[in-house]
Parts: C-alpha cells; structure tokens; sequence
C-alpha cells in the first residue's frame, strides 16, 4: 500500500511556551525512521501532533494513502486512528487492571481491525512469545519490559500502516532495550511496517533505522538521508558520538 507522511514547517507548544519550530520531516512506505533527541526536545510533542493529541499552531502533516492525502491537522484522534495510524506512547499508557488479552482487545476497536483479529493476535504472541503465556495477567503486575511488548502489540492490533513509538527504551534494563529495539525491526522485516520512533538512545535506534532526524530545542537540526550520514555528522558526533568538532 503507498503510503507517505509529510510534515512541513511545523510549529507546535503549550500555552506561551513553543515546543516544535518550523520542522519538517517526511516518512515513506515500509521505512523505520528516527527521530533522535534528548528529553524536553520536542520529541514527543511532534508524535502527539501526528495523532491529533496537540494541535500545531502553524504548518501542516498530510498522511497520503493510495494517491490520497489527509490532513491529518483537521482530524480527530479517533479520525487519524482510523486511517491506521497507531502510538506507543512514552509510559507504555496501558490499563493495568486489565489482562493482557483485555488490553490487546482493546487495540482492536478500529472497524478495519476487527476482521483482522485473530491474525494480528497471531502476530503479535509471535513477535512476544512473553505475553502469549501470560494472557489472563494483569497489565499492571508485569515488568516494564513486558509492559512495553504489550504496549506495542496492543498498537499492532489496530492493523497500523503507520506505527509511531515514543522512547520504547524509556525506564528499561540495557539488555530490555536492545531487546525490544530489536523486535521492532523484526516487525518492519516482516510485516513491512511503516515506523516512526521517537527514541534518545542513539546507539539502538540507529541498529534498525534506514535514516533518522535530530532535534534539538524543537528544531530539526540534522535531517540524513542514511544511518552512514548520520553517524557521519559533526553534531551527531559531538551530542552522541563523543566526538569533538
């Protein structure tokens, strides 16, 4: 399915305080591309512009589906939801008084989901063998680790053609967020997902990305075409790598 996101000279905030000046990103079909920076960024302010959770003050994000684009600055939530655009939202966001299998339903409200049930449940107990023995769990009594493989199988449930994750690696081991980085670029190699992720850890993020954005103080302030010109970069060098410039 053709599909693109196109964000353009985006400004976004809270009140009097600005937290996205002027960016512009784009995502194409069946790409995982990150957007990198630290916290207070703005990071996860663009990803809820996306989903129609914050209202952007200027500039717009069109998701164009088979030749057709959408406004996605116009709609609903619950609009862009049934596009087939899907969050992970920083803090995993699940109802931990609910199962597992409760929460996993839960994802599947979309009206284009529901016939999809039982292959994107398939789906996502292969992805997360974990959460296929631990059904009748309640959220809230899991790991942080098993958390977020809910949380992103939950998304997975509304039969995304684009998935947005903001920080997976967020109050996770090393070794969990290796883990969980990983599983998300199996989903991109299987499935082809279309993947936008919002993560700080530069090092994981850039193992599944084919290319990636900085920002920095809601600026776009590195835009590569590639993972090799990403590293390459002088501010990346010098705000991740180490490196001195």
């Amino acid at each position: 399915m053709a599909l693109s996101l196109a964000i353009n000279d985006l400004d976004a905030g809270y009140g009097a305080v600005k937290a996205l000046r002027g960016v512009t990103i784009h995502v194409e079909a069946g790409e995982t591309v990150a957007l990198l920076g630290t916290n207070g960024n703005g990071k996860s302010t663009l990803m809820k512009c996306i989903a129609g959770l914050v209202r952007p003050g200027r500039g717009s994000i069109s998701l164009t589906i088979d030749g057709k684009p959408h406004d996605l600055t116009k709609l609903s939530p619950e609009a862009i939801v049934d596009l087939g655009v899907a969050m992970v939202p920083e803090g995993r966001r699940l109802f931990p008084k609910l199962t597992v299998l409760e929460n996993l339903m839960l994802g599947a409200f979309r009206r284009a989901a529901r016939r999809d049930i039982d292959r994107n449940l398939a789906l996502g107990f292969d992805t997360f063998p974990a959460l296929k023995e631990r059904q009748s769990q309640l959220a809230g009594t899991m790991s942080g680790g098993q958390q977020q493989m809910l949380a992103i199988a939950r998304a997975l449930m509304s039969s995304p053609r684009l998935l947005l994750i903001d920080e997976p690696s967020v109050g996770l081991s090393p070794l969990l967020v290796s883990q969980t980085i990983a599983k998300i670029g199996e989903l991109n190699r299987r499935v082809g997902l279309t993947v936008l992720m919002a993560e700080q850890n530069f090092n994981q993020a850039i193992r599944i990305a084919d290319r990636g954005y900085i920002i920095v103080h809601g600026e776009i302030v590195v835009a590569a075409a590639s993972v090799d010109e990403l590293k390459g970069n002088d501010i990346v060098k010098r705000l991740y790598l180490g490196g001195v410039v």
